[in-house]
């Protein structure tokens, strides 16, 4: 992969927030996306910081060459991918998420997807997993991004809402002692909404399944 330079957009400072950090740190939650109404998505802080559970290994079982994990958090999927000898990377805007996957033995760079990455183009696969398809609250930006940085032909794997839902929202991190953060944009796609943001795009369905609850989608580049 070619030389980096300095990253060419302003890193976003929302998953800097200390309710974010602090539970990264301390691997648990209760941590939560909420709505300036007051609504709360819960954040599996547990999960993401633990070992790849079996759904997720349905989604490691799928990757083909080189990957790159967009908003890798703290680094499950990278380091199990490094771990089996597959040339990973992670992006992720939290420094504590990336001192973590690299802790873990994992790459990883904090940087924003939307900034200058390595191997630009050249990516085999990537994953948008634990509902990163809503980075940036644009999705259609998103997966038009995510096409300038696979290869032609190129496998996007894709965890959507349990549910059909197409919306797009401003929110901040919170912990359960009312600590928070700035607010950011985001979006939730359930999979028919994904599907029809994403065809018109150039992505092709490759395939669908779910595992522990948690639905997936396999997207190709065409």
């Amino acid at each position: 992969m070619r030389a980096l330079s300095p990253a060419t957009t302003a890193t976003p400072t929302a998953w800097h927030a200390d309710p974010y950090t602090d539970a990264l740190r301390a691997r648990r939650g209760p941590l939560f996306l909420r709505r300036p109404d007051g609504w709360l998505l819960p954040l599996e802080v547990e999960r993401w910081c633990a070992e790849p559970d079996l759904a997720d290994r349905t989604v490691l079982r799928r990757c083909r060459g080189t990957v790159l994990d967009i908003g890798c958090g703290p680094g499950r999927l990278v380091a199990a991918l490094a771990a089996d000898g597959v040339a990973a990377l992670g992006v992720d805007v939290s420094p504590e998420a990336v001192r973590h996957t690299r802790d873990w033995g994992g790459s990883a760079l904090c940087r924003s997807v939307f900034d200058r990455l390595p191997g630009e183009g050249r990516w085999d696969t990537a994953l948008l997993v634990d509902g990163n398809v809503g980075i940036g609250g644009d999705p259609a930006k998103l997966l038009s991004r995510v096409a300038q940085l696979v290869v032609p032909g190129g496998l996007l794997l894709v965890e959507t809402a349990p549910y059909e839902i197409d919306e797009r929202l401003r929110v901040r991190v919170a912990d359960a002692r009312g600590a928070v953060g700035s607010d950011f944009p985001w979006a939730r796609l359930g999979t028919n909404a994904l599907l029809s943001c994403a065809r018109p795009l150039g992505w092709r369905p490759a395939g669908r399944w779910t595992a522990a609850g948690r639905p997936f989608v396999a997207l190709r580049r065409g």
